[in-house]
């Protein structure tokens, strides 16, 4: 039978870590999630014109690392690359291009007219024209895992009529996202 104790009996004190320990373990936790979400999803900065008029100078981007891990990049795809030219790549510079060609494909400029495997491209993207300075007749015919890429601003990009196909090692990722400005946050279609 219960007895007439009226005393409150006191509760146990619970284990719980010190501050400092919590703040630790909280610090090392959201470091933790940066490094793998930069590692998997890095964030770019547009620099220059020459994917104008689809991103313009300091848009920010959200690239995805782990699209071409079961796929491979399509024509129309916007990708993040590293540069081929030695002096830019030891200092880390990135390039952001259109996926015009793909492996096994034939680019040609023809007249000023793009052309993919013999047929004239529709490209709805491109600032302008194709000025006659910028477009040689030319020819590339893609190997195995090589890219052709391109700017939007075909008359201001140093993009593969320069320097070439791009081989598959090189690219970082596909731009999935812009996210600055505000007023130009949205999902980048391929």
């Amino acid at each position: 039978m219960f007895g007439s104790h009226t005393g409150v009996l006191p509760r146990p004190k619970l284990k719980t870590p010190g501050l400092l320990v919590e703040l630790v373990s909280t610090a090392v936790f959201i470091i933790a999630v940066t490094v793998l979400f930069d590692l998997a999803i890095p964030r770019s900065l547009v620099d220059g014109h020459s994917m104008e008029p689809t991103f313009y100078g300091n848009d920010r981007l959200v690239v995805s690392r782990v699209h071409y891990l079961l796929g491979q990049p399509q024509r129309g795809d916007i990708l993040v690359f590293n540069s081929l030219r030695e002096s830019e790549l030891a200092r880390g510079v990135m390039l952001i291009k259109r996926v015009i060609g793909a492996p096994g494909d034939t680019v040609e400029i023809r007249d000023r007219i793009l052309h993919i495997n013999g047929e004239a491209l529709d490209e709805h993207y491109i600032k302008d024209e194709l000025c006659r300075r910028r477009c040689h007749n030319q020819t590339w015919e893609l190997g195995a895992n090589e890219y052709f890429m391109m700017g939007d601003n075909r008359n201001n990009s140093n993009d593969s009529r320069s320097f070439g196909p791009v081989p598959l090692p090189s690219i970082v990722g596909r731009v999935i996202l812009r996210y600055w400005p505000l007023d130009s946050i949205g999902i980048i279609p391929s």
